[in-house]
């Protein structure tokens, strides 16, 4: 009898590429993108305040920061894998509970939701930072966008026009997408990650290693540009709204203006391009500079609102190039040996300027009308730009990818010096 061969994909699986991760962001768009219209409508419609709902949604927030820092901790414990696995399957039960309706299932929904995305996130960048080159980070970045471009740019609008057709029939969507993903993480094998050998006992205390990171300014650079980067998008998607209708323009100009936005996905490969024929640091810069002009602008223009929105709108443009590029200063200072712990609290970036936002906006219209949040989003993000001349001209250029520690030459005045 004859031996057949057992086939070469099944005794050593491949490494995942670029378009698996790709593949697995489109997925997620797909989940995400359809509930980022309803969830908010639908915790109105329940709790009947906007007050109490702002309240859930910091609670919320605080306790999706807690979740992600803790993933470092429990993947000590539990394989990589079925934290994804169970970051799934938590996001499709909480579409399940929000399918249901009533106060206390929408609120445990949307905790359920909200933890199990920042789970999944901070496991999927410890994977693209244990198989995707250094070099290679701009492109998946730029795949990973590309791919959830459809999911981001139809999943408001059908979600909303699903859920006057059956009110439950987005949720479940949602949670099938959801479930699409764990099956396609499966089938795509990705395991535990690689394995490193660490010369250190890991600390057992799951903030034991933030000083580790405080310790290196370009991990703090690289994060810094995350919350200033989502704190602009906050702005855009939740007060842009907001002074359209406060200046007659009409209560269904932002979820045009965000369908806009969001179909810049598509033109990502291009910045992609024009990124790598200059540099990463010039990206980062020009979508800095131009975005914070822009929103500084806008407030300027805030007696003539139309002028004003396609300011902003503008801006958004620029925001898009920094979903680009802003996160790869980060990714590739990440030592080897810290992946999983520097995923999680790249991913805190999320809540962080969930809390921070909403926050800094309230003390701003305690003195000055909606303009203010304009100018106070423009200086931040000229802010950053100002830090991001310490960026390196060649970072992400092959010839430079050995020389990690030249990545970011900060000032010693910002951080203290390290061996």
């Amino acid at each position: 009898m004859q031996l057949r061969r057992i086939p070469e994909w099944l005794r050593h699986a491949p490494a995942p590429s670029v378009r698996g991760f790709a593949l697995l962001a489109g997925t997620e768009a797909m989940a995400r993108g359809i509930l980022i219209s309803v969830m908010p409508l639908e915790m109105y419609r329940a709790l009947k305040d906007a007050s109490t709902v702002s309240e859930v949604y910091f609670l919320v927030g605080v306790l999706s920061l807690g979740v992600g820092l803790m993933v470092p901790f429990v993947s000590r414990f539990v394989p990589r894998r079925w934290i994804y696995i169970a970051g799934c399957a938590m996001f499709a039960g909480g579409a399940g509970l929000a399918a249901q309706g009533g106060v206390p299932a929408m609120i445990a929904a949307l905790a359920m939701i909200t933890s199990a995305t920042v789970t999944v996130f901070v496991c999927f960048n410890a994977y693209v930072l244990d198989y995707i080159a250094k070099t290679e980070l701009g492109q998946c970045e730029t795949s990973r966008m590309f791919y959830s471009a459809l999911g981001w740019t139809v999943g408001p609008y059908l979600g909303v026009t699903l859920l006057g057709l059956w009110r439950p029939l987005p949720f479940l969507i949602a949670g099938s997408a959801a479930l699409t993903m764990m099956l396609l993480f499966l089938y795509m094998r990705f395991g535990n990650g690689r394995l490193i050998t660490r010369a250190h006992r890991p600390a057992p205390n799951p903030l034991a290693w933030l000083p580790r990171f405080f310790a290196q300014p370009r991990l703090i650079a690289g994060w810094i540009f995350a919350v200033i980067r989502s704190c602009g998008w906050w702005i855009y998607v939740v007060y842009l709204p907001i002074f359209a209708i406060e200046r007659g323009l009409g209560e269904n100009l932002g979820g045009v203006l965000l369908s806009f936005s969001n179909g810049m996905l598509f033109v990502t490969p291009l910045m992609l391009r024009w990124m790598q024929r200059h540099s990463i640091r010039y990206a980062v810069r020009t979508g800095f500079l131009a975005s914070g002009a822009l929103f500084v602008l806008a407030a300027v223009l805030g007696g003539m609102p139309v002028a004003a929105v396609a300011c902003i709108t503008l801006a958004s443009v620029f925001l898009v190039l920094l979903d680009v590029s802003a996160g790869l200063p980060f990714l590739m200072a990440v030592k080897p040996s810290e992946r999983t712990e520097m995923s999680a609290i790249y991913a805190s970036f999320r809540d962080v300027s969930g809390i921070l936002t909403p926050g800094a906006a309230w003390l701003v219209l305690l003195l000055a009308p909606l303009q203010g949040v304009f100018v106070v989003a423009g200086l931040s993000l000229w802010g950053c730009w100002h830090l991001a001349r310490h960026l390196h001209p060649r970072l992400g250029e092959k010839r430079v990818a050995i020389e990690p520690a030249s990545q970011l030459n900060i000032p010693l005045s910002l951080s203290r010096k390290t061996g």
